[in-house]
């Protein structure tokens, strides 16, 4: 059985179940620095749960392509998950709402050049998934000594497609 998802546009509102866009397209906030900084400000609600803290990594996730296929789903119930790209290159965005503690239907998103996301704290989402090389990504997520993972098998998978 082949299940397909269509690929959709990463806007505000499609996204809001799941996350946070963090975008700098069209005017800053506010200008800062003597008037040569714009600052997009506040852009995401970081969560990391009552014994973590903020931490910063840098991941260097393997390209992909399309079509492709969605086996594998995880979620972070300690802390929210913010993959900000260090490329222009677009990126995969995959999520799905929570259905009595196991994923629902997903929904696949393509990011803008530039644009990052946030998934909320407990977001069912598909793995890092650039469609280019090479996938860099500043990570902000929780540090922690409790578990911050679990992780779904899909089965059967799911075809990602444009």
């Amino acid at each position: 059985m082949t299940r397909v998802i269509k690929v959709e546009p990463l806007t505000s509102d499609a996204f809001a179940p799941f996350g946070d866009i963090l975008d700098a397209s069209g005017s800053p906030d506010k200008m800062i620095n003597g008037g040569l900084c714009g600052r997009y400000h506040d852009l995401a609600t970081l969560d990391f749960g009552s014994d973590g803290r903020a931490g910063i990594s840098i991941f260097d996730a393997q390209a992909r392509s399309l079509p492709y296929t969605l086996d594998l789903l995880e979620r972070h119930p300690e802390g929210s998950q913010a993959f900000l790209p260090m490329t222009d290159a677009p990126f995969l965005v995959i999520a799905a709402p929570d259905k009595d503690g196991v994923p629902g239907v997903p929904r696949a998103f393509l990011t803008k050049p530039y644009q990052g996301i946030n998934f909320h704290r407990g977001t069912w989402h598909g793995v890092l998934t650039p469609l280019a090389e090479p996938g860099l990504f500043a990570v902000v997520d929780r540090i922690g000594a409790s578990p911050n993972l679990d992780e779904f098998m899909i089965d059967p998978p799911y075809t990602i497609t444009t």
